[in-house]
């Protein structure tokens, strides 16, 4: 059996950055993921601020729940999409005039129905240039509060935004969500919110999904991130495909972390899962099987997905994905000319990608600075040796040692 380490979720610290910011006291983060999107995300809290003290396996932040604690500030987001989206709603609680920039790939992934919300809530917001796109500016004067109604169809970090927020408004918020995808990572924020002393209420009402979240402030505490099953998803797909074993400790059946429902995909086309209280474990034999599934609430996975889909004995769809349009990258034309790039049969739809079996051939892939694509891909390698990558580094988004972990992986394997 080969057991790998993986790093803390990137999905929770970021929620645990936020959190920590915002409650009375100091807050203790045990073994937070440290990669350029939360680094960027500590530095952003900074730039605001906030204490924020960094060792190996732990950060130490000291809240504000006023907000920010400088009248002024410039704040680059780097690639992180939770820095571009959960800070300037951190920021509208406090009184300054805060100025948000990113990356020119950040640049052109979309904050609009958040930005609109924090609009229709009172807070003064301009973008500097396309509207609904970073760069942005909040003149910052608290947040009242009240009710709104939000469309979360294309990303579910506009409702964790606007939840995250909630507690830190005077009168707290109520919140319609008329279309929600990847509904688990919002079951992610409201038990963060809760371990911070914010119990949430939702129901479901004929006009949609309902929030309310009472104002009232968060807790300090101590916060133990789990690892990252988006990461721990390429290490389960390697052992379906090279026959092989693999256990991640730290995920187990209690996991936050919605995308552990990708070993119920495995399961799916034949692969053994043992999903334990502390630990997962895959066993694969080198056979899939093909599949239809619905990747809409684990769409971060859907790349793993495909760059394993060609070695399966039948088609394998996967559908209700179009968000994964507007991630770094549009990933799911990403996978697909990839795939037909190494001579693999692909057809697409607006939100659906259907790969047919094939022997992949190497190539270099296009790997549009994102992470996942590389990722991902990496792991149709194992049966397709010479596959190399325009942008290899590009992973230090969320996993910066995920090529000597892999290496690793192949030396245990003897691959």
């Amino acid at each position: 059996m080969t057991a790998v380490e993986i790093p803390g979720s990137k999905s929770i610290t970021a929620r645990a950055l936020f959190l920590a910011a915002a409650a009375d006291g100091v807050t203790t983060l045990h073994r937070p993921l440290a990669s350029d999107d939360t680094e960027g995300f500590a530095q952003g809290l900074e730039a605001l601020g906030y204490g924020v003290e960094q060792a190996a396996d732990r950060w130490r932040i000291t809240g504000r729940p006023a907000g920010p604690a400088v009248a002024n500030a410039e704040v680059y987001c780097r690639d992180g999409a939770t820095t571009a989206r959960f800070l300037p709603a951190l920021a509208a609680a406090g009184h300054g005039t805060y100025r948000f920039d990113a990356s020119a790939q950040m640049r052109r992934r979309p904050v609009a129905p958040l930005t609109r919300a924090l609009r229709e809530l009172g807070v003064d917001l301009r973008h500097e240039e396309a509207e609904g796109h970073h760069p942005l500016t909040v003149v910052a004067a608290g947040v009242r509060g009240g009710a709104l109604t939000l469309d979360a169809g294309e990303s579910s970090q506009y409702l964790t935004a606007l939840l995250l927020l909630g507690p830190l408004t005077r009168d707290g918020l109520r919140i319609t969500v008329t279309r929600l995808v990847s509904a688990p990572y919002v079951g992610i924020t409201l038990a963060m919110m809760r371990e911070f002393g914010v119990e949430v209420t939702r129901e479901l009402t004929s006009d949609g999904e309902v929030f309310e979240v009472p104002p009232g402030g968060y807790r300090a505490t101590g916060y133990a991130v789990e690892p990252d099953a988006s990461t721990a998803s390429y290490f389960f797909a390697a052992a379906a495909v090279a026959g092989r074993e693999v256990t991640v400790p730290g995920l187990g059946r209690d996991a936050l972390q919605g995308d552990l429902r990708f070993v119920e995909v495995l399961r799916r086309m034949g692969v053994r899962a043992d999903v334990g209280s502390d630990r997962t474990t895959v066993t694969g034999d080198g056979t899939l099987s093909g599949t239809t599934v619905t990747m809409r609430d684990i769409s971060d996975t859907m790349p793993t997905l495909a760059a394993i889909a060609p070695f399966a004995s039948g088609p394998v769809r996967i559908e209700d994905v179009h968000n994964t349009r507007v991630k770094e990258c549009d990933r799911l034309e990403a996978c697909a000319a990839n795939l037909r790039a190494m001579g693999v049969t692909v057809a697409t739809g607006d939100d659906w990608i259907e790969i047919h079996p094939g022997t992949p051939r190497p190539v270099e892939i296009a790997t549009h600075g994102d992470h996942r694509i590389v990722m991902s891909f990496a792991v149709t390698s194992l049966r397709t040796p010479g596959i190399t990558f325009d942008d290899p580094g590009c992973v230090r988004k969320t996993f910066p040692g995920f090529h000597e972990a892999f290496a690793r992986l192949r030396a245990d394997w003897a691959l």
